[in-house]
């Protein structure tokens, strides 16, 4: 995508002139002005290049000036909406009636001028009118003119813009099947609709056959393809074959999987994303790809019972880097998870980080911890924890082998460096895939998370008689002493990645411990991405009217719409109302 969605600043004044609206015109265009510095300074598109803005063309004092701003708006690509005011306006005449684009209001906090009046009429007018918007009111008085932005404020403002931009990058992309049904799993029944209304994009399929074809046909770049198995034999350590001797592959073989793997991952980008050189090539229709910011691999069992796995072409796909240097992820769901691959969108649209797909496989209790291995939990880990387990899309990243001050993180893409990528690979294993799961063979990759770092889980679900729900939960990533790991980490299959996982409990609900999250969790897979996001989940979820049923965000953290506050007093009721009430965003 090189036509990223821009944020449109409204400056909105008091449209009396003769002296009220000259004495304001400055001071109004100065807030959108450093809003814009704000957004410019803090965040990043996918590729890492500043967030675009664009403000009206002049102050909004009446319907003729907010009609302008919107005529520019659309010409600009505008696909968030903020707007900005010190003193009381006009609401009805100034407020932004476009129904898709997610709008919000900060109204000054000064004396001089009653921009709080402003603030809550002009929010009810959106409510009246069913176009919910949110509003922003820092805690603390200003003096008029005052520049400053308040951290109050700032935090609303990013979070708004973050979720904001994140509903505008999903809209009029697709989600892109390959393949079909996984093994029963019913998030792999792709449901056009709810792709549709509540996100805005479209559905493609392909079948698994023409990821066949293109290996067959050898329709892919074959320089590139060249130099990728030269990265991939240098960088992609092979692990041992724990196959049973009589499965075990012969070198030839292994040589040939490798080969095909890399060539799944060029075709699979392809897929999604088009190649020019594939028309070079005389491939113009395949060329073209198929516009999607998100896909899945189906793999099993029809693929996987005869060719080797995806397993690398999704981690490396997911990972932000691979032979052609530190780049942006391309999101892809193992099983054609088409629910967690929304899942990790939503955390990589917030984040610009590559996320981990897992099976929410398992909770260890203290005591069987201790029964197996000898070892008693402690520290984070001591009301015992979530093993995070699957053979596919774990991203390299999710190691922990990047550094801030020190400590292990996930970072965007731009801000890797060089011996950070060298770490991840060094990190990882490629083991010969488990011939009883993958009869054809492939790679899996073994990697273990480093302990520490604050990570938010989440999961997409759809519930018949309600529709979608978000359920999330923010913890940490914890390290068990290397025997422990081993013991139990082997339980399961030696050969796939690892991350250990402990939800931050609140004594009571559904996170009064660590058990009652594993089993109030929706599904089988969970999409896991570094850092506390949960606030910013809920607030995009709210843009994209998806009720939240689960989390353990502060309440003062919380960030919906205004129109919320009119559907009841428990916040998580009033968020099913409202959602309920409002429909899909593009219904």
């Amino acid at each position: 995508m090189n036509k990223y969605p821009k944020i449109g600043i409204r400056p909105i004044i008091d449209g009396r002139l003769g002296g009220i609206r000259e004495s304001l015109e400055e001071t109004t265009m100065h807030m959108a002005q450093d809003v814009v510095a704000l957004f410019q300074s803090e965040l990043r598109y996918p590729d890492g290049s500043p967030v675009q803005c664009v403000i009206a063309d002049s102050c909004i004092g009446g319907v003729k000036e907010a009609a302008n701003c919107a005529e520019k708006f659309a010409s600009e690509n505008v696909g968030v909406s903020l707007s900005v005011t010190p003193c009381w306006c006009y609401g009805s005449e100034t407020m932004d009636m476009d129904p898709l684009i997610p709008k919000a209001i900060w109204g000054f906090n000064g004396t001089e001028r009653p921009g709080a009046v402003y603030l809550a009429a002009t929010l009810a007018a959106h409510n009246q009118k069913g176009l919910p918007a949110f509003g922003i009111y820092g805690e603390d008085v200003q003096d008029m003119g005052d520049r400053h932005i308040p951290d109050d404020v700032r935090e609303k403002l990013l979070a708004f813009a973050r979720a904001g931009l994140a509903v505008a990058l999903m809209r009029g992309t697709s989600y892109l099947a390959i393949g079909s049904v996984c093994m029963g799993i019913v998030g792999s029944i792709v449901d056009a609709e709810f792709f549709q209304t509540y996100l805005g994009m479209r559905n493609e399929y392909v079948d698994s056959s023409e990821v066949l074809r293109r290996i067959q046909l050898n329709i892919f770049d074959q320089e590139e393809f060249e130099r990728a198995l030269a990265w991939t034999r240098e960088h992609c350590k092979e692990g041992e074959d724990f196959n049973q001797a009589h499965k075990v592959k012969s070198r030839e073989e292994k040589d040939n999987d490798w080969a095909f793997v890399v060539k799944m991952a060029m075709i699979i980008r392809d897929l999604m994303i088009g190649n020019d050189k594939l028309k070079e090539m005389g491939y113009a229709e395949e060329a073209h790809g198929h516009n999607a910011l998100v896909s899945g691999f189906q793999g099993q069992r029809q693929w996987t019972d005869f060719l080797p796995n995806g397993d690398f072409a999704e981690a490396l796909l997911n990972s932000s880097f691979d032979w052609n240097g530190k780049r942006a992820p391309y999101i892809v769901a193992t099983e054609n998870d088409s629910l967690n691959g929304v899942s990790m969108l939503f955390n990589y649209l917030l984040t610009n980080k590559a996320q981990l797909f897992a099976d929410v496989r398992t909770y260890w209790s203290p005591d069987a911890v201790e029964r197996v291995s000898g070892w008693r939990p402690e520290g984070l880990a001591k009301d015992g924890f979530i093993h995070l387990i699957n053979s596919g899309a774990a991203a390299l990243d999710a190691t922990g082998k990047q550094r801030e001050q020190g400590k292990p993180t996930m970072k965007p893409h731009w801000e890797i460096t060089d011996q950070e990528v060298a770490d991840c690979l060094e990190a990882t294993t490629w083991y010969p895939a488990n011939l009883d799961y993958f009869r054809g063979g492939g790679y899996s990759s073994k990697l273990l998370t480093e302990g520490s770092m604050p990570v938010t889980m989440c999961r997409l679900n759809l519930v018949k008689g309600i529709g979608p729900v978000l359920q999330l939960a923010e913890g940490w990533t914890v390290e068990l002493p290397e025997n422990v790991n081993r013991i139990l980490d082997e339980r399961t299959d030696k050969t796939w990645p690892t991350t250990w996982f402990v939800p931050r409990t609140t004594e009571k609900g559904t996170f009064r411990n660590v058990p009652a999250v594993m089993a109030a969790w929706g599904s089988n897979h969970g999409a896991i991405s570094h850092g506390h996001i949960g606030a910013d989940l809920i607030t995009l979820a709210a843009m994209l009217r998806i009720p939240v049923c689960m989390h353990n965000v502060d309440t003062d953290k919380i960030f919906r719409p205004a129109a919320w506050n009119a559907f009841g007093m428990d916040s998580e009721g009033a968020d099913y109302r409202a959602c309920s009430g409002y429909g899909p965003l593009y219904k």
